[in-house]
């Protein structure tokens, strides 16, 4: 029998399932003073599925009932590293046309996912596209987009747990961890809804 501790890397926590936890009742509460009509949101799979799932929840604690879809988009098939080229893997089946819609996704890094959803969904008529990310790294943005929600500014390092990967890995973790140690350049920091 192998050991686990060949094949388990070190996981440093950055944000704990109780930070996560309080950040996303803020985010709520923010997205509920917001004034959607007809809200749509569509969370993009895979990393957001525990943000979004969690978030919801949340936002029905507030008072909101919004209708849920699922898109697919990939820019990083199975390495660390964006391949700057997005394919649709899985389409939404709802029409946007006059709707409001929050998109959620796990990170805006390079900005190139969230900024090509943000223009398909406008392209098909929703009235509003607004978006909400757990984390967001503003040195690496190579698109023209700026979340609307932001659950945390996140140091410049490679994050897995609450949905996100490292080659398919780690997504289960109740928190979101650096594999290795966090830079010392920056320390994790709750960002302010916007």
């Amino acid at each position: 029998m192998t050991s686990s501790s060949t094949t388990t890397p070190d996981i440093t926590v950055l944000y704990s399932a109780s930070v996560i936890d309080a950040r996303v009742q803020s985010l709520a509460d923010d997205i509920a003073a917001a004034g959607y009509r007809d809200l749509l949101v569509v969370a993009i799979l895979k990393g957001s599925f525990m943000f979004a799932a969690d978030l919801l929840r949340a936002m029905h604690g507030v008072g909101l009932a919004p209708q849920v879809e699922f898109m697919t988009l990939s820019s990083y098939g199975a390495g660390r590293v964006s391949t700057g080229s997005i394919t649709v893997l899985r389409d939404i089946d709802t029409d946007v046309a006059g709707r409001d819609v929050l998109v959620v996704d796990d990170i805006l890094e390079s900005g190139r996912t969230l900024a090509y959803a943000r223009q398909l969904l406008e392209s098909r008529g929703a009235r509003r596209v607004d978006v909400a990310v757990l984390l967001e790294k503003p040195g690496k943005r190579k698109a023209e987009i700026a979340a609307d929600y932001i659950g945390f500014v996140c140091p410049d390092a490679f994050v897995v747990g609450y949905g996100m990967d490292a080659g398919h890995a780690w997504r289960q973790l109740p928190y979101v961890g650096v594999i290795g140690e966090i830079p010392e350049a920056a320390e994790p920091e709750a960002a302010a809804a916007g």
